[in-house]
């Protein structure tokens, strides 16, 4: 579909960031087994639950826009899944790979943050306000998540991969 407006292109990543949410809670169980550092498994357990939490949000945003929530295959989140995957299907010392694994998720944290963050400033300028206001909050929760990685790798998992 060519985007002929602000809005058009607001629903076709609306529709991406969508089917992203998807693939993650796909994608976290997988972790949560593979990860051994209890803070850690904690975490993408808290993430799961959040992630749920998000796709019911983004589906009050289509209904707020007035459209069926629908999703567009969301090739970038399918990539950094897929490295997170190999990171577990590779193995290796449980504490290196809790490091990476905290890698491959905050990868996945930053694509969030940008997206929601782009949606954010266009939901804005179309005077979509409390659209908008839930990209911010679907935006500061995906920070908190990262703060929360990078609290989790530098306070002891780093250093155990060391």
């Amino acid at each position: 579909m060519k985007m002929q407006n602000l809005h058009e292109a607001m629903l076709d990543m609306l529709k991406d960031t969508y089917d992203a949410e998807h693939q993650i809670t796909k994608a976290l169980p997988k972790m949560i087994e593979a990860a051994k550092n209890r803070e850690l498994k904690k975490a993408f357990e808290t993430h799961l639950r959040q992630t749920e939490e998000q796709i019911r949000m983004v589906e009050r945003m289509f209904e707020t826009l007035g459209e069926k929530p629908s999703r567009k295959k969301c090739d970038g989140m399918a990539g950094l899944i897929k490295e997170g995957e190999h990171v577990i299907e590779e193995g290796g010392d449980p504490d290196v790979v809790d490091a990476a694994l905290i890698a491959a998720a905050q990868k996945v944290e930053h694509y969030e943050i940008s997206a929601y963050g782009t949606l954010r400033t266009w939901a804005n300028t179309m005077d979509h306000r409390d659209v908008a206001l839930l990209f911010d909050q679907l935006n500061r929760q995906e920070e908190e998540t990262d703060r929360l990685l990078t609290r989790i790798a530098e306070s002891r998992v780093n250093q155990k991969a060391e």
